[in-house]
């Protein structure tokens, strides 16, 4: 299509020409229409020909998007005065030893912690208002991933807002968020997301403070970020998460892990009717209000894969209904994912059946499935 002449065929999170054309065009998207209403019909244009407009342009309509939303945010807030407003960002490493570098030193290459960097940056930057940093968890990685990334930080982007954290150092000074952790052997990522949030929110627990967490891969672009921010700070949630199940999400993932992930989702709402119409909780682009993150990080039952799910419901039975789903642009980063295929989604429905005992009433149709789930995953035969 003419025009998008230009466009780059499909979206290599490795190709750092195919975020850079991304960003452009989003840019060019905020100044041919300057009110949030025009972006909005924009996307609306571009989703209705969903097919035919490459995937950049998708991202781009979301960025624009994103963008147009903190900058009012921050025009409101220069105008009324106040602090400024803080937002964290935490995303958990394990064997992101090699995703981290650049891809022309390695296949798998994404340049992910200088990219975040960038992305936060893009957003938020130029913003008087708001304060931005980034907080990466080393979860017990073998391949010193948090070190690698240290060593980055300071050679490429040493006066960046990002520091690094080690889980063990979490679990050996008795921090009250990994109580349940003897070693970091015990989390898969849900340990270390909890830790740089508890972090973070110890710092600054305010309603103006939206601490969010990602995934460490480049799927879900940092400048979207202003699409979760919006509903916390305008809308009054107190979590906005992101959502690849929505009519106007724009994702691009791997067949096979698609269908496990509906059968995860049949098998889970049966246990969790307090989640309501969300669907996706598994996507790896959250955020809570600080106050509300401090209040219910403590305490947790599950430090795994399934932490997301355990977050969400707390925070619905604290206040019903304060969970806004928000839909995103995501790509896959399934070539070097360091996920097993199948074990997350045993372990998760074993999980969330603990979950559905330990903060909800017995409900007979929840508990007849709690207890299939346990026999069928105790004998790995919920995908079978």
């Amino acid at each position: 299509m003419d025009e998008f002449a230009g466009a780059p065929c499909g979206l290599d999170l490795r190709e750092a020409a195919h975020l850079e054309y991304a960003r452009r065009t989003a840019e060019e998207f905020l100044v041919d229409r300057p009110s949030l209403r025009e972006l909005d019909q924009l996307e609306a244009d571009l989703l209705a020909r969903r097919d035919q407009v490459p995937l950049g342009v998708h991202l781009a309509g979301k960025l624009a998007r994103s963008r147009r939303m903190v900058e009012e945010l921050d025009r409101e807030r220069q105008q009324e005065g106040g602090p400024r407003r803080q937002i964290t960002v935490v995303f958990a490493m394990y064997r992101e030893h090699e995703r981290i570098l650049p891809a022309e030193s390695h296949p798998h290459g994404e340049d992910f912690l200088v990219r975040k960097i960038e992305q936060m940056d893009w957003l938020l930057g130029d913003l008087p208002t708001f304060e931005w940093r980034l907080i990466a968890v080393d979860d017990g990685c073998p391949e010193e991933s948090g070190q690698v990334a240290k060593s980055l930080l300071a050679e490429r982007a040493p006066d960046a807002p990002a520091r690094v954290l080690f889980l063990g150092d979490g679990i050996r000074s008795k921090n009250p968020v990994t109580a349940g952790l003897e070693t970091t052997d015990d989390s898969r990522k849900g340990g270390s997301i909890q830790y740089g949030m508890w972090t973070a929110a110890r710092q600054d627990a305010s309603s103006d403070h939206v601490i969010a967490f990602t995934d460490a891969d480049l799927s879900t672009h940092l400048g979207q970020l202003g699409l979760l921010i919006d509903p916390i700070v305008r809308g009054g949630a107190d979590a906005a998460i992101g959502s690849r199940r929505e009519a106007t999400s724009v994702v691009v993932k791997g067949g096979a892990r698609n269908e496990r992930g509906k059968k995860f989702i049949a098998l889970w709402k049966r246990m969790l009717p307090v989640l309501g119409d969300i669907t996706d909780t598994q996507c790896g682009f959250k955020a809570w209000r600080g106050d509300v993150a401090l209040e219910i990080l403590p305490a947790l039952i599950e430090h795994q894969f399934a932490f997301d799910v355990e977050l969400l419901i707390k925070t619905e039975v604290r206040r019903p209904g304060s969970v806004e789903r928000v839909p995103i642009a995501w790509i896959d980063s399934e070539a070097a994912s360091t996920t097993p295929e199948f074990d997350p989604y045993l372990g998760m429905l074993k999980s969330i059946a603990a979950m559905y005992r330990f903060y909800l009433p017995v409900e007979a149709g929840a508990e007849e499935v709690a207890r299939l789930v346990e026999r069928a995953v105790d004998a790995e035969e919920v995908f079978g």
